[in-house]
């Protein structure tokens, strides 16, 4: 196999001295290979040895019985040096042959001490002879390699700046994913080993199953928390239940076995005035009084205000990462990209926290966004409790997808749809096994929610200055107005429900024929109180989408799903009334005769609203067949998909002729995160010539010779540039390329050479199996274990199409570009978004760049 590699280099116009050792992923052929190496050694040691003891037995059979004892000490003299040769071909044999795999591919402390052989021989030919003395190296003698393998703090990383990838980086996800594939095959090989083995055998295969049931269980608790204390904080800037403080006014009206509450007062919950009132701090006067309404709202604008600065202060102090969304971080993230600290245990926290009191402030946001992110940020914590995924980049993020179908299943009851949702919105990497466990961490996280807070969560039917002045100006403008006043997620309940024969809100005021009950009570003609409605909604509508749009980039965690269910939902309820009222004046237009002629009930403004809700959320978010099935899970009606299908897709059309972009991606785009979406086609035919760094022109890469440079040249190298890696090649002059070496790994094994005896700066750095002759310098290093011989290339006329293609499809973090073997330049994620931008005429450094 070697001598096909060289014989291909050499056609290819590549001088190299010798072959090294390559990495191949066909365990069993290497083994083969190696196992055949060493039976050859031993079979020409057997017949060495057979050779002196022909020897002995002639000299033997001379009957001389001083030359008989002579004779028996040259062959137990031969037949040592013979084995002890023997012992050196059998390990240059399996060395020869063995896989080579990174130093960093081990797990257990016992593999890694078995890999460590970090030793020089610093005297050549030492040991005992037959005459008794050591014999002394030559001072002129070529001194042997220090070869570099593994070092116990390597999984670790203790040394500064060589974490496995650094903030603001790119995964390399064939390398995670090749690494976790050696590890499971290493585990399975040791099955046979013992009872111990097999039950850790188990216990990895297990272990992806236990992580998601425990986020969804930490999800659906922290949930039921978070809508608790929201909802109880709500109702504290109108009041609170005296004699139970804890509760808020639902709970609290219940209490009093009062079974009306909604919309009117219960005994048992007193508004702040009444408080004072009934402490005699206030003079007794009646709520219809003018200045009781007025202590009213200055209580409900104080409350708000607080609310919101508190929330605003915690994220700036403590987590600035806890602001916004955090579902375009989270889909970048999960394409592959670093982001330290924004999964982290104080992001975590202050979320939770700035969540509920953003909420109950009445800022024009909703909890389900944030949601999402703060499951994933659950999802990262237990991650690190089971090292499979933990360490392991690539398979942490099949945790953190899972997460993510948590977070939407607690935040809107539909696990289904989460499912969905993680695999069309955010996951970039989905295979099958993900899938399985998605639905079921869903699951757990929405049974735990529903067990702690029941009566929680009605499926719908169920920078200081800034935040103060929106909180300040949203509690002022939006108290006068009742659907303005009232929580988002109570305001979309009201619009998506129908009015019962007890109902006495505003928005059900019909003339109502009370001699047949059976008659519906959207069929009788609209009285005074909805018109009003209709237009306090049309003010809510245009109030609500202008202090969204200053509300949603506030520092607070701010999300966008309930705002965007809250307009579409005013507007297909104003449309709603409008077609029932319509269809009531003239029922004999040829528009209604086919649905209506029948007597039954044809228009419903409940179902209005719950369609224009799902347009306006699908027109915001580009979401299609997850949000179908979110909004089917949240009304339980078969009857109603069509409608909603209609009307998500005629919204997704609208938007993307308007802008291709969903909130999510342009959020991304703003932020300068390098994202390369999966869904957008690359309609150019430029080569990867035109997208490689450098170009031509600008000078040469920077490359590393496989033996031509010595320590103090790659630590100068590491120092004066800040590249991930480095390709080796044969020499300057020869620019073949021989394979690729990552900074991190050459940092920690320069650290960890370094402090071996005799080892110099002026030591040379070799990535060949041999040292060059003549060499009489100290002794070399031998890094050929931390050398990819398979590195991805491609061609210089590569079309940049197929180049895309494969970052996309096999998630690579940079990929080097030959011609005829010879290295030219390299392509990383962030050229080719450059690439990208610059061929749609904007600006390239708006991705963000280290």
């Amino acid at each position: 196999m070697g001598d096909l590699f060289a014989e291909e280099r050499t056609k290819r116009g590549c001088t190299v001295p010798e072959v090294h050792s390559f990495r191949s992923t066909a365990t069993t052929s290497s083994e083969h290979y190696a196992s055949l190496g060493a039976h050859a050694v031993e079979d020409e040691g057997r017949a060495a040895y057979q050779r002196d003891e022909k020897v002995a037995l002639l000299s033997t059979d001379s009957g001389d019985s001083a030359g008989e004892d002579y004779q028996d000490i040259v062959r137990q003299e031969r037949r040592r040096r013979e084995l002890q040769k023997l012992r050196a071909k059998v390990r240059a044999a399996q060395g020869r042959w063995e896989i080579q795999t990174n130093p960093l591919d081990v797990d257990s402390d016992q593999e890694i001490n078995e890999m460590l052989d970090i030793s020089h021989q610093r005297t050549i030919g030492a040991g005992p002879s037959s005459r008794g003395f050591v014999e002394q190296p030559d001072q002129h003698q070529q001194q042997a390699p220090v070869e570099y393998r593994a070092s116990p703090g390597d999984d670790e990383t203790p040394l500064q700046g060589t974490g496995q990838y650094e903030d603001f980086h790119t995964i390399d996800w064939q390398r995670d994913i090749a690494r976790d594939r050696m590890r499971h095959r290493n585990l399975m090989k040791k099955r046979a080993d013992g009872m111990w083995h097999l039950l850790c055998s188990i216990q990895d295969a297990w272990s992806g199953w236990l992580c998601v049931l425990l986020v969804g269980i930490a999800a659906g608790s922290i949930a039921a928390v978070i809508d608790i204390g929201a909802a109880w904080m709500k109702d504290l800037r109108e009041g609170i239940c005296p004699q139970a403080f804890w509760l808020n006014k639902e709970h609290c009206c219940w209490a009093s076995n009062e079974a009306s509450f909604e919309g009117a007062q219960c005994n048992q919950w007193y508004k702040w005035p009444e408080v004072f009132r009934s402490r005699g701090e206030l003079p007794m006067v009646s709520p219809e009084e003018w200045w009781f309404s007025v202590l009213q709202c200055i209580f409900y604008v104080f409350w708000s205000v607080s609310f919101a600065a508190i929330a605003a202060m915690l994220v700036h102090t403590f987590a600035p990462y806890a602001c916004g969304s955090g579902i375009p971080e989270i889909k970048t993230i999960l394409s592959g990209f670093i982001i330290r600290g924004y999964l982290g245990k104080w992001t975590l926290i202050i979320k939770s926290v700035g969540l509920v009191l953003a909420v109950s402030a009445g800022l024009s946001l909703g909890k389900e966004g944030p949601l999402v992110h703060v499951a994933c940020c659950i999802g990262n914590i237990l991650a690190y409790v089971f090292p499979k995924y933990g360490r392991n980049e690539a398979k942490k993020r099949e945790i953190l997808s899972a997460a993510s179908a948590a977070g939407v299943s607690v935040a809107f009851g539909a696990p289904i749809g989460g499912v969905l949702f993680s695999l069309e919105e955010v996951s970039y990497y989905f295979p099958l096994k993900t899938l399985w466990r998605s639905f079921f961490c869903a699951l757990v996280a929405a049974s735990v929610l529903r067990s702690i807070n029941p009566f929680g969560n009605d499926h719908l039917v169920m920078f200081y200055v800034k935040v103060i002045v929106v909180a300040l100006v949203t509690a002022l403008i939006s108290y006068p107005n009742e659907f303005t006043r009232m929580n988002t997620s109570d305001l979309i309940k009201v619009l998506f429900s129908q009015c019962g024969i007890g109902d006495s809100t505003p928005l059900c005021d019909y003339k109502r024929n009370f001699t047949n009950v059976n008659t519906p009570i959207e069929r009788a003609e609209a009285g005074p109180l909805v018109y009003q409605s209709m237009w306090q909604l049309g003010a809510a509508l245009i109030f609500k989408m202008l202090i969204t749009i200053f509300t949603f980039g506030i520092k607070v965690p701010a999300g966008i799903f309930i705002p965007s269910l809250a307009f579409g939902a005013i507007i297909g309820r104003i449309v709603g009334v409008a077609m029932e009222q319509m269809v009531f004046h003239n029922p004999t237009w040829w528009l209604f005769q086919g649905a209506c002629s029948t007597g039954e009930q044809c228009i419903t403004p409940g179902l209005y609203a719950m369609v224009g809700a799902a347009a306006c959320l699908g027109g915001v978010t580009r979401m299609t067949v997850s949000l179908v099935v979110i909004m089917f899970e949240l009304t339980g009606s078969v009857n109603y998909i069509v409608p909603l299908m209609t009307s998500i897709m005629a919204a997704k059309w609208v938007a993307d002729a308007l802008g291709k972009e969903g909130i999510y991606d342009a959020h991304i785009n703003l932020n300068g995160y390098p994202f390369l979406d999966v869904k957008e086609e690359f309609e150019h035919t430029t080569m990867a010539q035109d997208a490689m760094q450098p170009r031509r022109g600008e000078g040469k890469l920077t490359c590393i010779t496989q033996d031509g440079q010595t320590v103090q040249d790659i630590e100068e190298l590491l120092r004066t540039t800040s590249h991930n890696g480095f390709p080796v090649v044969v020499s300057d002059d020869n620019p073949c390329l021989v394979g690729f070496v990552l900074r991190r790994d050459l940092n920690i094994a320069l650290a960890t050479l370094s402090a071996q005896d005799g080892v110099t700066s002026g030591s040379r750095v070799l990535f060949t199996s041999t040292v060059p002759v003549p060499w009489n310098g100290p002794p070399p290093l031998k890094l050929t274990r931390i050398l990819d011989l398979a590195p991805i290339t491609v061609t210089d006329h590569t079309p940049m199409e197929t180049v895309i293609d494969m970052f996309r499809k096999l998630g690579l973090r940079q990929t080097l570009v030959t011609r005829n073997g010879k290295i030219l330049g390299i392509i990383t994620k962030k050229d080719v978004l450059r690439h990208i931008k610059l061929l749609a005429n904007q600006d390239p450094e708006s991705v963000l760049f280290n």
